[in-house]
């Protein structure tokens, strides 16, 4: 079964909230791919990365020869050449088979219109899937996340 999280970034933006869950999910020992279609963005979330954290960085790639070896890859791929067990969902777009995935971060922005528009949508097709579980996520007033509905 794959678990979905729908993450409904409110009181932090992507580039605050993902590479604490990347750090989380990495020091738990799993692997994750970040797809997206949009260059630009992959090139975006590539230099925070590295640059999130003064004192730290996430070990990761965009596609490419070592790929494989990351524990995060970057990629606008449809398959994970890293064989990862986490998909992070950054830009609306989920891909048809989750399978390969125990779980799914869905991160979308509130304050987006479009966003929450899609979010909505993919929260009601993959709410029925076989083999899908959903939950619900939504940041508190301490910035912790607190899980508000599942199925």
């Amino acid at each position: 079964m794959t678990e979905v999280g729908f993450y409904h970034l409110t009181g932090h933006p992507l580039d605050v909230v993902l590479p604490r869950l990347l750090e989380k999910a990495v020091g738990a020992g799993h692997r994750v791919v970040i797809r997206s279609a949009d260059p630009a963005l992959l090139a975006r979330l590539d230099g925070l990365l590295w640059t999130y954290d003064p004192a730290s960085f996430l070990a990761h790639a965009v596609d490419g020869d070592h790929a494989a070896a990351q524990p995060i890859l970057l990629t606008a791929s449809q398959t994970a050449a890293n064989d990862a067990d986490i998909l992070a969902v950054v830009d609306g777009e989920v891909p048809e088979d989750l399978t390969p995935y125990a779980r799914v971060l869905y991160l979308f922005d509130g304050e987006d219109p479009d966003a929450l528009v899609r979010a909505r949508s993919s929260w009601k097709t993959l709410r029925g899937g076989v083999d899908i579980a959903s939950t619900y996520w939504r940041e508190d007033d301490n910035g912790r996340w607190a899980k508000v509905g599942g199925a």
